[in-house]
């Protein structure tokens, strides 16, 4: 697969907001329709050269969980413009969430943030155990 650099992806350089202040706006969304901030991180492989910001919500009882990558940079000197693009990804990702929670509530809006019992999210569940775990599905591979 090809590398996907942030410099060739939206809101890159567009703001000169911190990515704290992304988040926290996106903190403020999640409250706003009465979620409760569980947790707020970003971490770093330095080894690897990757990098995600991690954010762990409740809404309504069920818990989710958002991790999203750090791009990679062609030029070092833009790792914070990478982390700031990153961040804002996040708050506008979220922001078109909740909009859609209004109209088809917060599971179906953020279903790909539900937080499993053994830490995984639903799209990080392959088909194969999403057919095992539930017999009535016999879709087609």
């Amino acid at each position: 697969m090809k590398t996907l650099y942030a410099d060739n992806v939206n809101y890159w350089k567009t703001s000169s907001s911190s990515p704290d202040k992304w988040m926290l706006k996106t903190m403020r969304l999640i409250t706003s329709i009465g979620g409760v901030i569980q947790g707020q991180g970003f971490g770093s492989d330095v080894a690897r050269g990757k990098a995600a910001y991690m954010l762990t919500f409740e809404l309504e009882g069920q818990h989710f969980k958002l991790v999203w990558p750090v791009l990679p940079t062609r030029h070092k000197d833009d790792e914070l413009a990478a982390r700031r693009q990153a961040a804002t990804f996040i708050y506008h990702d979220v922001k078109a969430r909740v909009m859609s929670a209004k109209v088809l509530g917060t599971r179906a809006a953020f279903f790909g943030y539900l937080q499993l019992k053994d830490g995984r999210t639903l799209t990080q569940v392959t088909l194969d155990e999403v057919l095992q775990g539930v017999p009535l599905f016999e879709a087609k591979v």
